[in-house]
């Protein structure tokens, strides 16, 4: 079993890696897209659905210039200051539609950013089989479980039964990684890589991983009811450095997923944070990735970008 999920884990990564070879052949690093974006103002909490676009106006340009470089100029303090050693940050305007990049084609390994499609694979199977979620599996501790630095608060019992449904909760609120292990090998791999090739979706850069977000707000693959349950989840998440420290509001909702790893051979350490901050009209999507040798400036480093786009944003 350990030999099989290790090929399909492999086998998943040489996908990812493909389609982010031909999906990343644009780099333009400041974008704003010649349309506004009309949404559907429905009684959600999470999800604004798309519905029609027109023509915008380039004045916006200014305030992107502005807060690009407002961002460089904090990541070449970040890297002098020895906090991290590179970043990528993808920011975007969730009702204009304009977008800020840098080093935004960058890649990195996802870590546990992994989690998001697979959860979003389980609930696409959900919207046609709601009985899909209420399948129980039952935890058996393995020898080779994957290593976490950043550990969750809440861990799955041995021997215990757990409905799918509250498996995918603990793989995000809680990042549990034994609970991912059990979903991934209790599904078809084929069906996992079809929400990538569905989504055209290739999650090693800062800029493709953010369109899971921007799907899910969309409401564009998973209906209304299953998009509003996966950003309602990933609002909950227990990881309240990064972003959330960055953003530091406790009345603001930030639904968000953060992944780090640790590689043996050269001691790097990546962490990384993307997600959603609801600022009533103003919602915005901001994804960064790092690379450095502490987690802990790492993280630092995260919450200061994360605190210089609010700042412009909520002002």
């Amino acid at each position: 079993m350990n030999i099989i999920k290790t090929f399909i884990l492999l086998t998943l990564g040489l996908i990812i890696l493909i389609f982010g070879f031909f999906l990343g052949q644009n780099r333009l690093s400041t974008t704003l897209p010649a349309f506004t974006e009309s949404r559907h103002q429905g009684n959600y909490q999470f999800i604004n659905p798309l519905l029609e676009c027109e023509s915008t106006n380039f004045s916006q340009n200014v305030a992107l210039d502005s807060l690009k470089d407002q961002i460089t100029k904090t990541i070449n303090q970040l890297k002098s200051s020895g906090l991290v050693s590179f970043a990528s940050i993808y920011y975007r305007d969730l009702n204009e539609g304009p977008w800020v990049g840098i080093n935004e084609k960058e890649n990195f390994s996802p870590a546990s950013l992994i989690k998001v499609p697979l959860m979003i694979t389980y609930y696409k199977q959900a919207e046609s089989n709601p009985d899909v979620l209420k399948q129980t599996l039952t935890y058996l501790p393995a020898k080779d479980e994957l290593v976490q630095d950043i550990l969750p608060s809440i861990t799955l019992t041995s021997n215990q039964e757990y409905t799918i449904e509250d498996l995918i909760r603990s793989m995000i609120v809680y990042s549990d990684n034994q609970a991912y292990e059990l979903l991934l090998n209790n599904i078809d791999n084929q069906l996992v890589v079809e929400t990538y090739q569905n989504l055209g979706v290739n999650i090693i850069s800062v800029k493709s991983y953010a369109a899971f977000f921007r799907i899910l707000f969309n409401a564009s693959y998973l209906n209304h009811e299953m998009s509003e349950k996966a950003l309602s989840l990933l609002s909950q998440v227990q990881y309240q450095d990064g972003l959330v420290k960055g953003v530091n509001n406790p009345l603001l909702k930030i639904a968000h997923k953060f992944g780090e790893r640790t590689f043996t051979d050269t001691g790097e350490k990546q962490l990384h944070d993307c997600g959603i901050v609801y600022i009533p009209q103003k919602p915005y999507l901001i994804c960064v990735m790092t690379r450095g040798n502490d987690f802990s400036k790492l993280s630092s480093s995260i919450a200061q970008i994360s605190k210089v786009i609010y700042q412009q944003q909520s002002h």
